[in-house]
């Protein structure tokens, strides 16, 4: 049986990993799925979207940025949205907005542990994206369910997958 090495927090976010940057989990440091370049198109299509939004409602998206969630969960979300900009490198307030974009490695467990996790932290809007189907998911109180578009109703905001999969 293979043993874990523990860090502290603090000791997690002074290192500078090697390629993918690494969530932290109660301790443990846990590696992420190598994404692939549809992967990052549909970050990349995701972040414009969002930054389209900037000036006019005050979200500001984020790529691949360290959140901290409490409770020893440090979070590096595919695409993070806040509501004017964090105050900390790694911020400790929830973004408005996260999204997963599923790699081919990913495992739907953990996928809906770290959904789970945004939801409890108080992130209003958690949304999957497939890069590989092209389905859209929302995970809300009611659990993970595909939908037509991702939308953020307050802000008139409406995200296609015409729009996401533009390639």
């Amino acid at each position: 049986m293979a043993t874990k090495t523990l860090i502290t927090e603090e000791e997690y976010l002074r290192t500078s990993f090697e390629g993918l940057d690494r969530e932290y989990c109660h301790g443990e440091v846990i590696e992420r799925t190598m994404p692939t370049f549809l992967h990052g198109v549909v970050q990349g299509m995701l972040y414009a979207l969002f930054l389209a939004y900037r000036r006019s409602h005050g979200l500001v998206p984020s790529t691949e940025a360290r959140h901290n969630l409490g409770n020893g969960l440090i979070r590096i979300p595919d695409v993070a949205v806040h509501q004017g900009m964090p105050k900390a490198e790694c911020p400790a307030t929830p973004p408005y907005v996260t999204v997963e974009v599923l790699s081919p490695d990913d495992r739907m467990g953990d996928l809906k542990q770290k959904l789970k996790e945004y939801r409890a932290f108080g992130v209003a809007h958690v949304w999957v994206v497939d890069p590989i189907d092209q389905g859209l998911y929302v995970y809300d109180s009611d659990g993970l369910h595909q939908v037509r578009s991702l939308q953020i109703p307050e802000f008139g905001i409406n995200f296609t997958a015409e729009q996401i999969f533009e390639v």
